[in-house]
Parts: C-alpha cells; structure tokens; sequence
C-alpha cells in the first residue's frame, strides 16, 4: 500500500508601501516601508498557508479568508495561519515538513530566520526543524530587486495521521 503523502505549493506578493510595518513570519521587520495588503501582508505565511492548503486539497486562503471580509483587515496571519493547520489536522492529516523561500532585494532578512522559523513552528505545533525559511535577492531582477515588493513561495508535505 501506497502511504498517504501530499505535497502543495504556495506562493504570494506584495508590494512594499510606505506608513506599514514589514511583517514576515510573524516577525516584525525593521525597514522603512511595508507590505500591502488586506490583512498584516505577511507573505512568507500566505504562501505557507496556501501550500498546506493545497496539500489537503482544500482551495486557497483566498477562499478561507477573502479580503472582502473586514473581520480580515490588518490581521495577524499567524492567527489565519494556525486556522490552516486546525482545518488541515481535522482532516486527519499531519505536518511533515515545510521549505520556503522569500525573494527580497532589501531589507537583509537572515538574522530574523530563526525567529520566524520558531513563530511558524509554534503556530503549526511542530517544531523547528519541519520548517525550512531561505532567502534570496534576485539580483536587482524584476518588482523584488527594484524593492517594489516581497515575494515568497513555499511547499508543504503532509501525511495522513493513520499511516
């Protein structure tokens, strides 16, 4: 018998704008300007919460969390994020891991990783080690080099809990 293992992927952007905190994985950034958006714009846990999602087959955030719903304005996606897991685990599924990268020429995100990398492991209820975060410039190439905007895309594996 085949075990139950699913793999999703998941990807977002936004554009940085001025008079907005710059929040990615739960971590508050220091930089002068933020990321759009309907809620905090965070889109390290948008595209994490897209790629479990699509793992248990259960649509996109935009489906669970639509940004013409004002309860959604200005919130923390940690909390939508730990949502995403409760609908994933009552699906009987498991969090095997997750690996995401984020495309950002500026600011310098590697001394917030671990911190990051611990917020989504909590919110997930697994530990650090199930969740990998990289980041990469494009090299001044396209919307994230010209500091227009932050990009992130992640994949997710689940399993299903009775294997």
């Amino acid at each position: 018998m085949i075990p139950d293992i699913r793999t999703g992927i998941g990807f977002d952007s936004h554009a940085l704008a001025p008079e907005r905190r710059l929040v990615l994985g739960g971590v508050t950034i220091p930089h002068d300007r933020g990321l759009e958006g309907h809620s905090d714009g965070d889109v390290l846990t948008h595209a994490i919460m897209d790629a479990l999602l699509g793992a248990a087959a259960l649509g996109d955030k935009g489906q669970h969390f639509p940004s013409s719903d004002e309860k959604y304005r200005d919130i923390d996606s940690l909390k939508l994020l730990a949502q995403v897991r409760e609908q994933v685990v009552v699906g009987g599924w498991r969090i095997a891991n997750v690996d995401a990268t984020m495309l950002a020429q500026r600011p310098r995100l590697g001394p917030f990783i671990p911190e990051m990398r611990t917020l989504i492991s909590d919110t997930l209820e697994t530990v650090p080690g199930r969740i990998s975060i990289k980041v990469t410039t494009t090299d001044y190439l396209g919307f994230t080099g010209r500091e227009e905007g932050i990009a992130a895309v992640a994949i997710a594996t689940i399993f299903h809990q009775d294997e």
